[in-house]
């Protein structure tokens, strides 16, 4: 029997989450969770990033729920977003970074200096010869490395949704810098065949909620099928737990 130990991705209204941090927590707690990270979107996302005023109330609010609940471990993170445009290749600042416990980092639409325009319209099959997509792996790999080599991310989320990516690129600068790539339960990346190229590279993985409302926090069910279906060694995925009780799949 498997149980998540910890989500590190979870979102509140703060960004476009519904569910508060208490309301998150509270679920976190219901679920048995150990630990729960708060990380709304980052500050340079066009329609919901955090406001950067925001960030010393949500440093508050955190020290206040937590207070409450002792019982659980909250973590004050956030979600950047991974840029071109930037020294450090993220949308919040180096002064801005020392208010998170940790980072979390991954590729959205919406955002300055991300090819977002034009990874939309590969999504959408609009205008996407094989060449323009090789370019364009290219320059969204290239962007994704750089702002993993230039931080230290704990995680990094959903790899490979959105634009294409060089997914074994990824792994080998995952691995060299200890950041863990997430299979999300609310995207489907990491796909199956992204754990099969990722597993390959000495990385470890974790599953992650990704909740936009509270009663998602902690769901990791389609995660942990997703990698025992890629033969991912689960002792790799570094918030499950077994408990040595295999009668039922997972708690």
């Amino acid at each position: 029997m498997y149980r998540m130990t910890f989500d590190y991705h979870t979102h509140t209204p703060y960004s476009h989450g519904k569910g508060t941090i208490e309301e998150n927590v509270h679920e976190g707690i219901k679920k048995g969770l150990r630990e729960i990270a708060v990380s709304d979107h980052g500050p340079g996302h066009l329609t919901y990033g955090v406001k950067r005023e925001d960030f010393p109330k949500m440093r508050a609010e955190i020290d206040e729920v937590q207070k409450k609940y002792p019982q659980i471990k909250i973590w004050m993170s956030v979600e950047a977003n991974i840029v071109f445009g930037t020294d450090n290749g993220l949308d919040v600042t180096e002064e801005e970074k020392k208010l998170f416990d940790f980072l979390l980092a991954g590729y959205h639409y919406g955002v300055h200096d991300g090819y977002c325009m034009k990874n939309w319209m590969w999504k959408h099959g609009i205008g996407a010869g094989e060449r323009r997509a090789k370019d364009l792996m290219v320059k969204n790999t290239d962007m994704a490395v750089n702002a993993i080599y230039k931080n230290d991310l704990k995680i990094l989320t959903h790899p490979g949704d959105k634009g294409p990516f060089d997914i074994a690129e990824l792994a080998k600068a995952c691995a060299a810098k200890g950041t863990w790539m997430e299979i999300s339960t609310h995207h489907p990346h990491l796909t199956l065949d992204e754990i099969k190229i990722a597993m390959k590279e000495d990385v470890r993985f974790v599953i992650s909620s990704d909740a936009h409302q509270s009663y998602r926090v902690g769901d990791f069910e389609s995660g942990l099928e997703r990698a025992r279906e890629a033969g991912l060694d689960l002792s790799r995925v570094v918030n499950l737990e077994d408990d040595g009780c295999h009668g039922e799949e997972v708690e």
